[in-house]
């Protein structure tokens, strides 16, 4: 990745943050600050907290405690299997267009679509798109908002290596366009090609938190060394 090819974006802070559902604590006193204007990944495994972290950020889960900073400016958010609707692909666009606030018009739609690199397939129906294509029409609407934050859940999981070339390759774009990206992933390989700092979560708390360079190759916790090598964490 060459170096400072981002756009700087506002931190994202996070003070203290706790998030308890049904009496259970899924996020424990969460204190981040995201201001690197790469991407940021995070890591851990299944059930330590990423998916609850993103929809927190997102404002769809209220906060038991703490503080979360920096996200005024508009934000959106790509889940792991993003529901399409029974239209078009360009219907798709247009209507998120016109949820934002914003004017539906061609030429609106087929830049988005075009940004993603499904102009070609803009009359196609979306359910009908392959896996990989829905993902980046799912970020073409997410785009549609205008956001600053853009997060992504799982973005490339269940997908095949090209399609996963092609979202990672979005992921690069938006974010040299100055949209700050927060991306879950259970790939390390993604984390290092597309990350400029790694946040590692385990059980809720954060296990670690550094650039992308150091935090695989000079780990600073115990669990950051034994999650990259591939050990169990419980």
């Amino acid at each position: 990745m060459p170096d400072n090819p981002f756009t700087p974006a506002a931190p994202v802070r996070l003070e203290n943050v706790v998030v308890r559902v049904d009496g259970a604590t899924l996020l424990d006193d969460i204190t981040l600050t995201l201001a690197e204007p790469a991407p940021t990944a995070l890591i851990g495994p299944n059930g330590s907290g990423k998916t609850t972290l993103l929809r927190t950020i997102m404002g769809l889960v209220p906060l038991a405690g703490g503080s979360i900073d920096g996200i005024d400016s508009a934000r959106a958010i790509v889940f792991q299997k993003p529901v399409m609707l029974r239209r078009t692909a360009a219907e798709n666009v247009a209507f998120a267009l016109t949820t934002a606030g914003r004017r539906d018009e061609t030429e609106n739609v087929v830049a988005l679509l075009d940004r993603v690199g499904l102009a070609a397939l803009a009359l196609r129906p979306a359910r009908t798109l392959s896996g990989g294509e829905q993902q980046r029409l799912a970020i073409a609407r997410a785009l549609a908002r205008e956001p600053k934050l853009l997060l992504l859940d799982e973005a490339t999981a269940s997908l095949d290596p090209t399609q996963t070339y092609l979202i990672e390759d979005q992921i690069r774009a938006i974010a040299r366009s100055g949209v700050k990206i927060i991306f879950a992933t259970h790939d390390l390989g993604q984390a290092k090609r597309c990350a400029g700092d790694v946040v590692l979560l385990v059980n809720g708390r954060v296990a670690g938190h550094a650039p992308v360079a150091p935090f695989f190759n000079t780990p600073a916790s115990d669990a950051a060394r034994r999650f990259i090598a591939g050990d169990l964490i419980l």
